[in-house]
């Protein structure tokens, strides 16, 4: 079970979803028609309620997306991956929808709510999981692929927040912040996704003490390994590499999406104000200072050894949703250049 803190277990659910359905327009990626459902139950309290997911087309998004709906959740997945969120969205056993949008654009986001709110209801729980990482040194590493990683993972957090807020608001729902260990210990070839893990999970405490008189909770939940393509290209690095070799043997233990997602939920489910996946990284919240000096010995071999050059060579966008992301904002870029050539 995840590990929730104890002024979170008594805390209560979100009041039940009164969906709106439209069943005579649909949109292109309706997946199926939303049925009336019945109001969540004791033994189901996330029963007929909407979530959203984004970062849902793969990985710990994916996985989530199919574990609310399993419990009985209608579920909106937002990525930027069409075809693989249809067919994520298609799976699911409870209505759902997707939608495709860049989470750091805001005019998207709030068009994204719109529907949302039509199709399948107002959301009760936002899951802000949507994220990019790009392995090499900061010197090596293009401005804009830097800047990118920061607008995904922190800019497109607070876009996520702001858009859902409302429906949050109204249902008293919960709005949980993906996290990571990288915001415990800072770790070389790293920084901008160090960085922007570090940056949201202040956002999300600063929006919790904001939105707490309006009834809405505000999560946070510290990822470690686990095993998305993001993580397998983290292993490509060697500085990174080294960083979780001298890791202890539980520590370097690779968690599977499933088993992740099984602890979001399960925090989801209390509206718990912290997750931990896995849930030993909570005694790791008193050690946080001495981490960066230690993240800096475990890595201190590898960049002596390696020359500038080498260590830039690896620089890169991690894994195929990172790489699909920055792919599809480079396109954009060039679409954008040629329609302000002057004719």
């Amino acid at each position: 079970m995840a590990e929730i803190s104890e002024n979170d277990r008594d805390r209560p659910t979100p009041e039940g979803d009164r969906p709106t359905p439209d069943r005579d327009h649909p949109t292109p990626d309706r997946v199926r028609p939303t049925p009336l459902r019945d109001h969540p139950t004791p033994d189901a309290p996330l029963r007929g309620r909407v979530a959203v997911v984004t970062g849902a087309a793969r990985g710990v998004g994916e996985a989530l997306a199919r574990r609310l709906s399993g419990a009985g959740m209608r579920v909106a997945l937002l990525g930027r991956e069409r075809e693989s969120l249809a067919r994520a969205a298609a799976s699911l056993p409870e209505p759902s929808m997707c939608v495709e949008a860049d989470v750091t654009d805001r005019d998207a986001l709030a068009d994204a709510a719109r529907r949302i709110a039509a199709e399948l209801g107002p959301a009760s729980v936002v899951v802000a999981n949507a994220g990019i990482a790009a392995g090499g040194p900061f010197g090596g590493t293009p401005a804009e692929l830097w800047q990118r990683v920061i607008d995904v993972n922190l800019i497109g957090a607070a876009n996520t927040a702001r858009a859902f807020l409302p429906q949050l608001i109204d249902k008293r729902g919960y709005f949980l912040q993906i996290a990571s260990t990288a915001a415990f210990g800072s770790a070389p070839m790293m920084s901008a996704y160090c960085a922007s893990k570090a940056g949201a999970e202040s956002f999300a405490q600063a929006l919790r003490g904001e939105v707490a008189p309006d009834g809405v909770t505000v999560g946070i939940a510290y990822l470690h390994w686990t095993g998305t393509d993001m993580v397998s290209g983290i292993d490509d690095h060697p500085v990174l590499r080294a960083l979780r070799r001298n890791q202890p043997g539980f520590a370097r233990r690779v968690h599977s999406t499933d088993r992740v997602a099984d602890w979001l939920t399960t925090g989801i489910t209390r509206r718990a104000h912290q997750i931990y996946a896995p849930p030993w990284l909570r005694w790791c919240q008193p050690l946080r200072p001495l981490f960066p000096a230690v993240v800096s010995r475990m890595t201190r071999h590898e960049l002596r050894t390696h020359s500038r050059t080498e260590l830039g060579s690896d620089t890169e966008v991690l894994g195929a949703g990172g790489r699909a992301d920055w792919e599809a904002h480079l396109a954009e870029g060039r679409a954008g250049a040629v329609g302000r050539t002057p004719s």
